[in-house]
């Protein structure tokens, strides 16, 4: 499966909407709490991993 931005962008927004929509249905934590600071940590961590493939990905094509 070949990936262009707009599948990955999709598919990151539609991961952490199910994250944050999960805890928010479930109550474990506080509205507040989720939107302040799962939210964010979900988004960095979710962009420093997408970064961290991307730079992988180009290097086992690259042939090396």
């Amino acid at each position: 499966m070949e990936f262009d931005s707009t599948t990955t962008a999709i598919a990151f927004v539609a991961l952490i909407a199910i994250g944050v929509g999960g805890l928010l249905v479930s109550g474990v934590m506080a509205t507040g709490t989720v939107l302040m600071m799962v939210l964010p940590a979900m988004v960095v961590f979710g962009l420093l991993c997408l970064a961290i493939g991307t730079q992988y990905g180009q290097h086992r094509t690259s042939g090396r």
